[in-house]
């Protein structure tokens, strides 16, 4: 089964906790703090496999989620590191996350590697926050929460030139006669139901990958057909090799079907529209075949036509021999723009506010990620822990902010659903 669009849910493992304990060893007193950190948990990392051709071993996976890290132990042991998660995807697969939309890596080159989501780093144990003043601190913390991502994968096959054309003109039989492909060939429409990919090796031992799409047929673009599933592996090629059907077989007319394929190829991506193309014109051993041909090359003068006859393997060599020759002078295009991936670096003018407070039903609401991490990473059934919290958030301004807003003391503080006491 050709699968090439997925949807699934990835969840980072979480980092280990870290551990308060102190060392009561026989004849050592005032051992001090020898709480382990927590270990980090396992991130989840997509790898290329040149092996693999479709992302079917992705299809039954709806949530892949990764092991949180081993806590910290007294004695200073550090807890182990979980295992990261790898994941094989085939050549050409694009991630994108749907919550913004924005593509995060395209994944190209075999063996490439790229942590999707990442795992949460393990938290500090009491060890960690001994001081000249503090030599015994009862303070430790939870590791941080493991990425949650909800990404689309697309894969968008690695060919050099894609074969279009509506159904049954041809496309197959061209592949399988240049390469070592196997395409299902029959006389009906659609008997191409997944793309094929094929190796070609000219005469002059020239080489390029060939892609035979699924046949187009009149409204692919917004979903009729198979087209629509396939047009996207077109985005790679550097070059579009269009059959068309010019002894019209089946009582089509050579010109309308170069329309009708063009015009979906415009619908779809403005990029296809303007992608470099050729037109093979098939079937020269029909009678029909000169007075069309004759035809389309007045009505497209500037179109680089190509005669062959796949059934009698006529003219088949000369054209491999010049695709061969038009792929050495296009450059490749980059199929995704630099506005399509999200931002790793963001450049701030004006330090934002690392917390916002709402009043809302009597009670003051803090919301912040800072807040929100702090607040996660805090063991809130130890008092040091608990008084380090407060701390930070006095530092931050919290209670300062609190007070401009009219807060009084006494009133109720929520942070991530937990209700605290505004106290002096």
């Amino acid at each position: 089964m050709f699968i090439d669009e997925i949807n699934i849910k990835l969840i980072a493992g979480d980092g280990g906790d870290g551990c308060t304990s102190f060392r009561r060893e026989k004849f050592v007193p005032m051992g001090g703090p020898d709480g382990g950190d927590g270990g980090k948990g396992s991130s989840i990392i997509f790898q290329v496999d040149r092996n693999l051709k479709t992302l079917i071993d992705l299809k039954y996976q709806k949530i892949i989620k990764g092991k949180k890290g081993e806590n910290g132990k007294g004695g200073n042991k550090v807890g182990k590191n979980a295992s990261d998660i790898i994941i094989k995807v085939p050549p050409g697969t694009v991630v994108t996350d749907n919550d913004t939309n924005k593509v995060i890596v395209d994944l190209v080159n075999d063996k490439q590697e790229y942590v999707i989501a990442k795992g949460g780093k393990g938290g500090y144990g009491n060890k960690h926050f001994a001081t000249h003043k503090d030599t015994a601190p009862r303070i430790s913390e939870y590791g941080d929460k493991g990425e949650v991502k909800y990404i689309k994968c697309e894969l968008k096959l690695l060919a050099d030139v894609g074969i279009i054309g509506l159904p049954s003109v041809g496309k197959s039989t061209l592949l399988s006669l240049v390469s070592a492909a196997k395409p299902k060939i029959a006389s009906y429409h659609f008997t191409t139901l997944s793309p094929n990919l094929g190796l070609v090796t000219t005469k002059k031992r020239k080489k390029f990958i060939m892609a035979d799409l699924p046949g187009l047929i009149e409204g692919a673009s917004k979903g009729l057909g198979l087209g629509d599933k396939f047009l996207r592996h077109t985005a790679r090629c550097k070059l579009l090799v269009h059959v068309i059907d010019m002894g019209a077989s089946d009582g089509r007319n050579p010109i309308d079907d170069y329309k009708t394929i063009n015009n979906e190829l415009a619908l779809y991506s403005k990029n296809l529209k303007n992608k470099k193309q050729i037109v093979v014109a098939n079937k020269m051993d029909l009678k029909n075949f000169k007075s069309n041909l004759d035809n389309f090359k007045k009505e497209f003068p500037d179109v680089l036509v190509f005669e062959i006859s796949s059934l009698y393997n006529k003219g088949v060599d000369s054209l491999m021999e010049n695709i061969a020759e038009i792929l050495e002078n296009t450059k490749s295009e980059d199929i995704l723009e630099k506005k399509d991936f999200d931002d790793e670096v963001i450049y701030k003018f004006k330090e934002e506010e690392p917390f916002i407070i709402t009043h809302e039903n009597n009670t003051w609401k803090i919301t912040g990620e800072k807040i929100e991490k702090l607040y996660a990473k805090t063991k809130f059934n130890e008092q040091e822990s608990i008084d380090r919290f407060a701390s930070i958030l006095r530092k931050m301004g919290v209670e300062e902010k609190l007070e401009e807003l009219g807060a009084k003391r006494g009133e109720d503080v929520e942070i991530c659903g937990t209700i605290f006491n505004f106290k002096e």
